[in-house]
């Protein structure tokens, strides 16, 4: 478990998951008052986790740490405290037409992980973000200044990979970028709709690094024709920080619909 004792008004109906802590102090900083009007809720095994408001909508933020496992537990938990709305957000590698700093909002994630054949009883899964949710993400991404793509994603266990070719091939085959999480919250949620819960998910990347893939021809990017790049890291974190406010206006703005929705259906 990722938790000690926790109780369901601790999260706010819709969740943030960074895999990085610190970047859940940073989301959490920018909640309505900072951090220090935020409740953090959960600091078990350095897993953080802040619940407050975002322009007076309930929101939390919850850490999951790197890769499916701990997320997919993270997330079993927080669907057992009633959470309804899951925003990953998070950093990626971007493959052909991706610069350093774009952002990435994940239509679907091939699961290049253990957690397909799990979740999927050794069945092809095809792991999909909420419409609504990839909506309201782009929008608010938009709306932040961003250059911004939407498709589909690769969800990786391993980080570097040991293929003759890399993670490279992936984008010969027309996946934007290649993270670590988002297939196993993807399967998730569409486990729970299927139950007939409303539970939803979408995933929002900074593009920290971008991969050429070497057999294909050379396109122009930002650092030249290396085969990786990746942004100083002043540059990333400030890339990260606008991407951390179209997040927190998306999460606000499905909060809000969702308060409204209950109270007309009351």
């Amino acid at each position: 478990e990722f938790r000690r004792v926790l109780f369901r008004s601790d999260y706010a109906p819709v969740v943030l998951l960074p895999g990085d802590p610190n970047r859940a102090k940073r989301i959490a900083a920018r909640f309505d008052g900072g951090i220090q009007k935020a409740r953090l809720v959960n600091e078990h095994r350095g897993l953080l986790g802040y619940t407050g408001t975002v322009n007076g909508v309930p929101v939390s933020v919850q850490t999951t740490g790197m890769g499916t496992p701990t997320t997919s537990i993270v997330m079993e938990e927080l669907l057992n405290l009633g959470v309804e709305t899951f925003l990953r957000i998070g950093t990626c590698g971007g493959f052909l037409g991706l610069q350093t700093g774009d952002v990435l909002v994940a239509s679907a994630a091939v699961a290049s992980s253990g957690i397909g054949p799990i979740l999927g009883f050794n069945e092809p899964t095809a792991p999909t973000a909420d419409l609504d949710v990839t909506n309201v993400l782009v929008a608010a991404a938009k709306a932040e200044g961003l250059t911004t793509h939407v498709g589909p994603i690769v969800t990786s266990d391993v980080f570097y990979d040991p293929a003759p070719e890399g993670t490279a091939r992936w984008g010969r085959r027309g996946y934007l970028g290649v993270e670590m999480e988002s297939a196993a919250i993807f399967l998730l949620a569409m486990r729970e709709r299927a139950k007939g819960r409303s539970v939803r998910a979408g995933t929002i990347l900074t593009v920290s690094d971008t991969i050429r893939d070497p057999n294909e021809v050379a396109e122009p990017r930002k650092g030249g024709g290396e085969a990786w790049y990746r942004l100083p890291e002043d540059e990333l974190i400030a890339r990260i920080d606008r991407t951390i406010g179209a997040s927190l206006k998306a999460a606000a703005t499905l909060g809000a619909r969702d308060r409204k929705s209950t109270r007309l259906n009351s």
